[in-house]
């Protein structure tokens, strides 16, 4: 090699260390929505493949409200210092938004990736009831339909990396919502009005409903097309609407909530199109269901076309509430793999395994097992019921689909009372198929045993009572 030839080459390879360098200084300074090696991982044991669930390590950064200018005492409104906040930890690559000791009154709480809104002990968020502290509209959904509507009080729409973390509370005011609860005829037109916008595909965009004369309440927490989320530690005292709404999410875990709330339609968590997600060690006391798995309504559903799956909700406690488990009725798209266990309920509710449809609804539901649970009083300890339309029943059918519903478990349960131990009534059209019930005693039955219409292949081995009313 010549001169000349040596000292092109060297020029080259000191153009690519200068290149290399460069490159090494913007990652460094550069802030990334994702960085590799920022999430542990969470194995969860299912009777299904069940993917690890990541959490997201969040920078350790503080952004307390009150450096927002945020005022304490529940009078002053904290909207615009929450929003700085959260916007401030955004840009800073992420971190804990601090919510500390004390009542902060505010609007609605719009999150962006990367931030932990951390309540603090003995911090309370307090959200106004003010119906017009929720404008402009943003999108949601009621009952499986898409539409626009008043914010949720906490809102995240495609956000990925997002926690509510702490031992503070979430207790909004109620008196405008406790208003709103009855279900009057201007909010029935309204419903229908939207059931025939989704039934006839008009755009998302065109179902606009946030003003009073429809008086369609918000979710307390609406998550919305959400990745990586951790809920944890904190508490629920009153909601609007459903208390917890994770909608086409993936990848979460909910651990450690005690949620109280027993309005009308306070669910306390609703999985909708979401996958792979852990509901750990919460407390349920409600005046709805508890655990409810959802995937849209009809035209919606099959339009989104996205099942909730991969769903484990385990050690788990109701003392009060309609279902310890629902599934539907809003199920169009479809929902597979879901296992409930060690849970209890040990006061009384209406249902505790609970899976209902109807004629509209179309989507399919299979592989779902509960077990090791412990229950008091219950109208049904096991139920299936494909003829389910609440307050739809008047509104027409645009389009007829059966529902499949097959590979049901229910095994190592004990109830301390019950109308009846298990209640199925499946489609004549299309049968429910492969139910196994194992290990089930009630020590006092009501009514009846069981009762079983269209339904093929019902495995039961070990069902038992102590006593029946009558004998």
């Amino acid at each position: 090699m010549n001169i000349k030839e040596e000292y092109t080459n060297n020029i080259m390879k000191i153009n690519l260390l200068k290149c290399l360098a460069g490159t090494l200084i913007y990652l460094l300074t550069s802030s990334f929505t994702v960085l590799n090696g920022d999430y542990n991982t969470v194995k969860v044991k299912a009777p299904f493949p069940m993917q690890p669930i990541k959490v997201f390590n969040y920078p350790k950064q503080d952004f307390p409200i009150t450096n927002y200018g945020a005022i304490e005492g529940g009078v002053a409104d904290n909207t615009k210092a929450i929003a700085s906040a959260i916007d401030a930890c955004n840009k800073a690559g992420g971190g804990r938004v601090i919510i500390p000791a004390g009542v902060w009154f505010t609007g609605p709480i719009h999150f962006k990736s990367n931030v932990d809104l951390h309540l603090d002990e003995n911090a309370v968020l307090r959200f106004s009831d003010n119906p017009s502290d929720y404008l402009p509209a943003v999108q949601s959904s009621l009952e499986g339909m898409e539409f626009y509507n008043y914010s949720p009080l906490i809102y995240a729409f495609k956000c990925e990396n997002i926690a509510i973390t702490g031992k503070g509370t979430i207790s909004p005011k109620m008196d405008t919502w406790k208003i709103w609860f009855p279900r009057q005829k201007y909010y029935m037109d309204a419903a229908g009005k939207l059931y025939t916008m989704m039934s006839t595909n008009v755009p998302v965009e065109e179902r606009q409903f946030g003003n009073e004369e429809n008086r369609m309440r918000p979710y307390l927490i609406h998550f919305n097309r959400c990745k990586n989320i951790m809920l944890d530690g904190f508490k629920i005292k009153e909601s609007p609407f459903w208390c917890v709404h994770m909608y086409m999410c993936d990848n979460g875990i909910a651990r450690n909530l005690d949620i109280k709330a027993h309005g009308h339609n306070n669910d306390g968590i609703d999985l909708e199109m979401t996958r792979n997600f852990l509901v750990e060690n919460c407390i349920f006391d409600q005046g709805d269901d508890a655990v409810v798995i959802k995937s849209g309504s009809n035209q919606d559903g099959w339009r989104l076309n996205t099942p909730c799956e991969n769903i484990v909700i385990r050690n788990c406690s109701i003392l009060q509430g309609h279902t310890l488990l629902g599934l539907g009725s809003e199920l169009s798209s479809g929902i597979r793999n879901i296992y409930m266990h060690n849970c209890t309920a040990p006061k009384s509710v209406l249902r505790l395994f609970y899976i209902k449809t109807n004629h509209r609804r179309g989507g399919f539901v299979e592989n779902i097992y509960m077990e090791n649970i412990k229950a008091g009083k219950m109208q049904r300890a096991f139920e299936i019921d494909t003829d389910v339309l609440y307050q739809w029943k008047d509104f027409p059918t645009y389009e007829t689909r059966i529902t499949p519903i097959h590979n049901i478990h229910m095994k190592n349960v004990t109830c301390e009372e019950a109308d009846a131990i298990y209640e199925i009534k499946g489609d004549e059209r299309l049968p429910v198929e492969n139910v196994e019930l194992k290990n089930i005693h009630v020590n006092k039955v009501n009514k009846f045993i069981k009762r079983v219409s269209n339904a093929k292949n019902v495995n039961e081995k070990s069902v038992t009572y102590s006593k029946l009313a009558g004998q």
